[in-house]
């Protein structure tokens, strides 16, 4: 008797494994909430105690843009000065600064990276209080931290990281408000949110189809949004190949901006707040220079662009709306890749751990 094994219709498909994880979004979202909240706070809290006078931020890639959003919280929830660090300054040029009190703190979903690994133990002798926030308890990083926040996202298996940095956001953020004493409780909106987003991939595919022959993409946002732009630029290179330039809205008025045109499309992330409301000018520039411009914000300002996307930022706090801003720019990296006929899951001349020196 012959047996017939009927394939899995959905076993080859491309971006099969990053969609999956972009799903599981809101179910990371809420076990960090339920599960993780009460051991964040106790390390804010130990950490709190021991007063730090300056904050060190030391991560790659798209660990980088979470760190970067740190920075925003660090210093604008705490007035706590912050410096994102150059590791080559300690691992290449054997720098040793006296780092008594300062907080370092490393973010690295894999926590394998050797020139991380080093850079922690060289700023713990040289006095620092270090922390790592990673999505894997056991690596060397953790094991060379005196601190460490676990992400709790599960194995991240595509390439693209995308559950590990909202899961790295919302850890920061816990972190950060149990520095100050708070309970995070804004963040308590985010993991339904997340799932609503989730559920408007059409209206993004939408969006795909409009953009995927792009030559060029600009991002730009400020404030909390920022690194938002710089993440999804960075998301939509290593899965598109589009160049994608991300700038701050400051610095895209000095310069850059003659390089805006009618054809290639500019993706302003709109933080509803006072980002937004700095943004305001260059948006307006964008507009009197005939812009294709794309906004990932709220409705208002959705429907003064080309296109866009509407956030649902009613009651939510400025500085957990970039949980949420991501998603759809993850999505849009996604849908272009596979309208361009290429797989997000295989994204040429990537690994999943890249380990620098």
């Amino acid at each position: 008797m012959t047996t017939v094994t009927t394939p899995d219709p959905h076993r080859e498909l491309p971006g099969r494994i990053m969609a999956r994880e972009m799903a599981e979004q809101p179910a990371v979202l809420r076990r960090i909430l339920d599960e993780g909240a009460p051991a964040i706070r106790k390390v804010a809290q130990e950490i709190a105690a021991r007063a730090p006078r300056f904050v060190l931020l030391t991560a790659r890639g798209t660990s980088d843009n979470a760190a970067l959003y740190a920075k925003y919280l660090l210093e604008v929830r705490l007035g706590l000065p912050c410096g994102l660090t150059s590791m080559s300054t300690t691992t290449a040029y054997g720098a040793r600064p006296d780092l008594t009190d300062v907080l370092v703190v490393t973010v690295s979903q894999s926590g394998g990276s050797p020139d991380l690994v080093a850079s922690t133990r060289a700023a713990r002798e040289a006095g620092a209080i270090t922390l790592a926030v990673t999505n894997n308890p056991d690596s060397p990083l953790a094991g060379v931290s005196e601190y460490h926040i676990d992400v709790m996202a599960g194995p991240e298996k595509a390439l693209p990281a995308t559950k590990t940095y909202t899961a790295s956001l919302l850890a920061l953020y816990l972190f950060v408000e149990g520095l100050r004493g708070g309970d995070g409780g804004p963040a308590q909106v985010l993991p339904e949110l997340a799932a609503g987003l989730l559920a408007r991939q059409n209206e993004v595919r939408a969006l795909a189809a409009r953009y995927r022959f792009a030559e060029r993409m600009v991002i730009t946002s400020r404030g909390y949004g920022y690194p938002t732009a710089k993440e999804a630029a960075l998301k939509l290179m290593e899965t598109s190949y589009i160049p994608a330039l991300a700038y701050s809205g400051a610095d895209l008025l000095h310069g850059p901006l003659a390089m805006v045109d009618n054809v290639s499309p500019v993706i302003a992330v709109v933080t509803d707040g006072k980002g937004g409301e700095a943004l305001q000018p260059v948006l307006d520039r964008l507009r009197g220079r005939g812009a294709d411009l794309v906004v990932i914000g709220p409705r208002g300002q959705v429907e003064r662009a080309s296109a866009g996307f509407v956030l649902p930022t009613e009651n939510v706090a400025e500085e957990v709306q970039p949980v949420l801003e991501i998603i759809p720019l993850q999505l849009l990296a996604y849908e272009v890749t596979i309208a361009r006929g290429q797989d997000p899951d295989a994204p040429r001349a990537l690994a999943k751990v890249t380990e620098t020196h």
